[in-house]
């Protein structure tokens, strides 16, 4: 199962820390090695997802665990909360009327509430941050999505409280004999109340007009405080529900579905942005697309080092054979010029050639003869070159000679000695059987 964003930065942002443990050689070296991977396999660079499948990155999911319960448990009360609210604005005596003024108010003002949650989370700002204090222990990616993960949580009771209390009201219907009215303390008219009902019912009174009140019922249900006198219809009181039912589906449980569905897309995209601002991510892309240069083993004590063999005990290159430009090591008449006898071929590889052309290459040069890689011996060895030479090795027949030859200049055959030579024979000492020769 793919890893949602939230997670995938977690556990991006957990691996990075852990990676400071390691050298930058080591990390550089393992990074590149994938991405040549992918490119062999005509795949792009791998993203954040694969690259912590392939370095088998433990999962940091337990960073969210306190919001997941605290989610679970916001859900649970505002499923409780519905129906309690909803069983007490409906409750009346015998002879009270349920104010329909009430419910329109209580679903008004849920609409707000939900467009604050919203608004909240889309300016970034923590108004409740003292009530959880104690969520800041969390990785500081974390808590840069708090208000985010708390608007989630938000919309997620505030559905089940519209769910649930619309479920109460249905079932309420159908158990009790329910009689509703209107009633407020301001000087309204019965058109003008007539009229809000109207404005109200907008989103559903072209196709469900059984669900907006007309005139007559408004007329009919309101009441007065003091006022003893029975409606002339009492039966009629009841038709009030289908429109506080449309009532609060359309403006309680159906804006808090489609705001908790923006509201994850807002913070999957809130974590994809600080993945791509994380200063893990450039510093990964970076080893994906810079060759890795291999500066040989760390240093070790005076006197420790390994025995150099100075470069005129090195064996002369083969009499005849395959010349392989690395990277345009050499001029193409040195090229010809090295070997006794004319060589087969002057191939190129490696530099601006892409790894279909270095397969290429080592194909052509397959003729049963020994191969000869010249290289600029100033520069220190690569990751590409490595990785020419292990192909090299898999692909050309096991008794193929491979050697390897390290140019002072380009424009001479003279071979590097001292410390750069001691540098390519630990390199070539790793890539056996390939060895150094000399002139």
């Amino acid at each position: 199962m793919p890893l949602s964003p939230v997670r995938r930065l977690l556990d991006f942002d957990a691996q990075y820390r852990r990676d400071q443990q390691h050298t930058p050689d080591f990390l550089h070296r393992r990074d590149r090695r994938l991405a040549l991977a992918r490119e062999q396999d005509g795949a792009p660079p791998p993203d954040a997802a694969a690259w912590l499948s392939a370095v088998d990155a433990p999962g940091a999911g337990a960073a969210l665990r306190p919001w997941r319960r605290g989610r679970a448990a916001l859900t649970l009360a505002g499923a409780v909360l519905g129906v309690l609210t909803m069983l007490g604005v409906l409750y009346v005596d015998g002879q009270g009327r349920i104010n329909v003024t009430l419910i329109l108010a209580l679903a008004l003002l849920q609409l707000l509430l939900a467009l604050a949650t919203t608004a909240q989370a889309l300016s970034g700002r923590r108004p409740w941050g003292r009530l959880l204090g104690r969520g800041d222990g969390g990785p500081p990616v974390l808590r840069q999505l708090y208000p985010q993960l708390a608007a989630r949580a938000a919309h997620g009771a505030g559905l089940a409280f519209a769910a649930t209390a619309l479920l109460t009201l249905l079932v309420q219907v159908l158990v009790r004999d329910l009689a509703f009215g209107w009633s407020t303390t301001l000087q309204t008219s019965v058109p003008a109340y007539h009229a809000l009902v109207e404005q109200l019912a907008w989103p559903w009174r072209g196709w469900l007009p059984g669900a907006v009140p007309g005139l007559e019922l408004v007329e009919q249900s309101r009441y007065f405080r003091l006022g003893g006198e029975a409606p002339a219809d009492p039966e009629r009181l009841g038709a009030w529900w289908p429109f506080l039912a449309m009532l609060w589906l359309c403006y309680v449980l159906l804006p808090r579905l489609i705001l908790l569905g923006l509201a994850r897309l807002h913070l999957n995209h809130r974590a994809g942005v600080l993945l791509r601002r994380h200063p893990g991510w450039a510093a990964l892309r970076q080893r994906f697309a810079t060759p890795w240069v291999d500066s040989g083993p760390t240093p070790v004590a005076a006197g420790a080092g390994p025995a150099v063999p100075p470069a005129d005990t090195l064996a002369p290159p083969p009499e005849s054979g395959v010349v392989i430009r690395w990277a345009g090591a050499g001029s193409a008449d040195l090229a010809r010029n090295l070997l006794q006898d004319a060589p087969m071929q002057v191939l190129e590889a490696g530099g601006s050639a892409s790894l279909e052309q270095d397969r290429d290459t080592l194909t052509r040069a397959d003729l049963g003869l020994p191969v000869v890689v010249l290289t600029r011996g100033w520069e220190p060895p690569t990751g590409e070159l490595a990785d020419f030479l292990d192909d090299a090795r898999h692909s050309l027949p096991a008794n193929t000679d491979i050697v390897l030859l390290p140019l002072a200049a380009d424009d001479q055959t003279a071979l590097v000695d001292g410390a750069l030579l001691a540098q390519w024979q630990r390199f070539v000492d790793r890539h056996r059987p390939v060895r150094l020769c000399r002139p």
